[in-house]
């Protein structure tokens, strides 16, 4: 995996709302994509891209049809490598205390 390129793709807003058009309604066209964004087809091809560069993004040929989905693999490989390792009682702890600094 190249963590890199992953956290690259995931820093640009317009590159996780597409990922997040992905999870809702996997298996998009680049035009089903454009409908939800503000942004010209070229644009949004670009964005996709670096998805697939990424390796988030996976494509498959329909016919005519170019069609995107989620691979959600290597956020999975990031969650285990950094997020994972801190246990939930741990964060729940944390949170808890900045809660209570912040007076929420």
């Amino acid at each position: 995996m190249n963590t890199d390129r992953v956290f690259k793709a995931l820093a640009n807003p317009t590159r996780r709302r597409l990922l997040d058009s992905l999870r809702a309604r996997n298996g998009e066209t680049l035009g089903g994509l454009c409908e939800n964004l503000d942004m010209t087809r070229q644009a949004v091809a670009q964005h996709l891209r670096c998805l697939e560069d990424a390796n988030l993004v996976a494509t498959i040929w329909q016919g005519r049809e170019k069609l995107h989905y989620l691979n959600p693999v290597p956020i999975h490989e990031i969650y285990d490598r950094w997020i994972a390792k801190y246990e939930r009682q741990q964060l729940q702890a944390l949170s808890d205390i900045k809660q209570l600094a912040e007076g929420d």
